[in-house]
C-alpha cells in the first residue's frame, strides 16, 4: 500500500491532503465545468464501481486513502461486493463566501450478496446544483452537478467490531483480544499451564 501507483504525478516528499473544500471547489468543480486542473492527478475510473483493493495503481494513493473521480451510480455494485451508503450527509461551505459548495456522502464497502460490512470506507464528494448560479463564465451552460463525483476511498482503524459495554470512559477503545477476554463468562474455568 502506501505511496504506489498514480502517486507518481506528485514530485518526492509531496502528500495530497486537501481539504473537503479544495476537493470540491479545485477539483470538483473544474472537473463538471470541463475545464482543466493543474496539476491534473486524479484520474477518472468511469462508470464502474470499483473493489477497494483495485484502487492500486489506477487512483491517486496518499497517505493510505485513494482519490478518484467516477459518475453518479444508482448501481454500486462490484465485482466482489457492494458499497452501501451510510444516510450520513454532511454540507461542505466555502471558508470564503460561508455558502454550501458540496455535500460528503458515506459508504461502507460490504462483501458479498449477504453484505458483510468490512471497515473499507468510501466519501463521495458532490457539488451542489446551485454552484454555479454565482458565476458569470460562458461555462454555465457545460456545467452538470449531477454527472461527476469525486470518491476518497481508505480503511477504517479497528476492525473489529466494538462493544459500548467493554469501553472505558477515557474513550480508549479494547483491542479484538481483550473484547475476547472480556466475553468469557467466567474466567476462574479456563485452566492455563504452570
Amino acid at each position: 500500500m502506501g505511496d504506489h501507483g498514480c502517486s507518481g504525478n506528485l514530485p518526492p516528499g509531496f502528500i495530497f491532503s486537501p481539504s473537503d473544500e479544495e476537493l470540491i471547489l479545485h477539483f470538483l468543480d473544474r472537473k463538471a465545468s470541463l475545464l482543466p486542473c493543474q496539476p491534473d492527478i486524479i484520474p477518472d475510473l468511469g462508470l464502474y464501481p470499483q473493489d477497494p483493493w483495485q484502487l492500486e495503481g489506477r487512483a491517486l494513493s496518499s497517505e493510505n486513502q485513494w482519490y478518484y473521480f467516477s459518475r453518479v451510480m444508482e448501481n454500486q455494485a462490484t465485482g466482489n461486493g457492494f458499497w452501501k451508503p451510510l444516510d450520513i450527509e454532511e454540507p461542505i461551505f466555502s471558508s470564503s463566501a460561508g455558502k454550501k459548495v458540496g455535500l460528503k456522502k458515506y459508504l461502507v464497502y460490504c462483501i458479498g450478496p449477504e453484505g458483510v460490512e468490512t471497515n473499507w470506507m468510501m466519501q463521495e464528494y458532490h457539488l451542489c446544483s446551485s454552484k454555479s448560479s454565482g458565476k458569470s463564465y460562458k461555462r454555465k451552460q457545460k456545467l452538470d452537478c449531477s454527472k461527476w463525483i469525486l470518491c476518497r476511498v481508505y480503511q477504517r482503524e479497528g476492525s473489529c467490531s466494538r462493544s459500548s459495554n467493554h469501553s472505558d470512559d477515557d474513550g480508549t477503545e479494547l483491542s479484538c483480544l481483550d473484547e475476547m477476554f472480556l466475553s468469557m463468562d467466567d474466567l476462574d474455568d479456563i485452566s492455563f499451564p504452570n
